[in-house]
């Protein structure tokens, strides 16, 4: 199955990096493609479908947080993912915070949209940015235009 590439978000002093989830037969490269966009914590929005530990092994903190597909996150998740960002970027400024669903088409590009706008960007540029765009190009009508 083709899935689309990794789509990497950046605003003022944050970067992220957009993904699907890998499975354990392609771990080795998708642990790859993290450190070659120097992802230091990655969080999984969607049940676990691989070993979290190989790719911990490589100093990339991962954090299980799931939601259901096609629901908006929780309040708890939405309130530690904006604590999350708030210390990364604070003490590791420019540093880089993957996050995955299955696709990465839904729930991923949601969290980064929430993110960019929670931090005073204007829905029109977060569409702009990418990540509404990257979301309503996938799955038209989702988010209204």
């Amino acid at each position: 199955m083709n899935r689309p590439a990794p789509v990497e978000i950046s605003y003022e002093n944050m970067r992220f990096l957009i993904t699907h989830n890998p499975t354990n037969a392609t771990l080795n490269k998708f642990t790859e493609e993290l450190k070659k966009y120097g992802v230091t914590t990655l969080v999984r929005v969607c049940d676990a479908t691989y070993d979290k530990a190989p790719v911990e092994k490589e100093g990339i903190h991962v954090l299980d947080w799931p939601f259901d597909d096609g629901a908006p996150p929780p309040n708890q998740i939405v309130d530690d993912w904006l604590n999350l960002l708030k210390t990364k970027f604070r003490e590791e400024p420019g540093c880089c915070v993957a996050v995955h669903c299955v696709a990465g088409l839904g729930r991923a590009p949601v969290l980064v949209a929430l993110a960019l706008i929670e931090c005073g960007m204007k829905y029109e540029d977060a569409k702009k940015k990418g990540s509404i765009q990257f979301q309503t190009a996938a799955l038209p009508g989702e988010i209204p235009t």
